[in-house]
């Protein structure tokens, strides 16, 4: 029930955020037809901007994600087995017993997962990649999943963002966002 309370909290902010734009232009009158095309695609942050090469950017952002497993794998093996030491190894592993070529399959498909049955989670020591709240630390977790090896203690400089928390607190209602002040 939370899970979908959190994706038509989502699906609600993305009507509101439409709804309230400077334009004073009705609903009704804008015209939505026309071919349209995806500028970036975040569904694991940093992901795309670490490993993706400049050049081809434009062309991972617009391959549906179903596709880009298979386009982009490598690149994102590469890109780990260059930036971070503790996949220099064939055999390798991160903490989810992922070795290179497994992990980089799953980050190239930047899509953002939510379980329908469990915890919506980035990562609760348990429970990972099931969603994502508000709270939780992403770039700390991708850090961790990339440089901290088989344990989370391989390259500790690497390994985390040092951002512990939000600068506001989150709202127990909707909107859930932080106040602006």
């Amino acid at each position: 029930m939370r899970t979908l309370k959190y994706i038509f909290s989502i699906a609600l902010m993305s009507l509101f955020f439409v709804a309230c734009s400077d334009d004073d232009r009705d609903m009704e009158t804008l015209d939505f037809s026309g071919t349209y095309t995806t500028a970036d695609q975040m569904g694991r942050p940093a992901i795309n901007t670490v490993f993706i090469p400049a050049d081809q950017k434009d062309a991972y952002n617009q391959t549906i994600p179903s596709q880009q497993g298979a386009i982009y794998q490598s690149v994102i093996e590469n890109g780990l087995k260059a930036l971070s030491p503790a996949f220099a190894n064939d055999g390798d592993q991160n903490a989810l017993g992922l070795d290179a070529p497994t992990f980089a399959s799953v980050l190239a498909t930047d899509v953002l997962n939510v379980s329908l049955s469990g915890p919506t989670t980035f990562f609760d020591g348990t429970n990972v990649l099931t969603g994502r709240n508000l709270s939780d630390d992403v770039i700390t977790v991708e850090l961790l999943l990339i440089f901290g090896g088989e344990d989370f203690t391989e390259n500790p400089g690497l390994s985390d963002d040092h951002v512990d928390a939000n600068d506001k607190n989150f709202l127990s209602g909707f909107p859930y966002l932080a106040e602006a002040h």
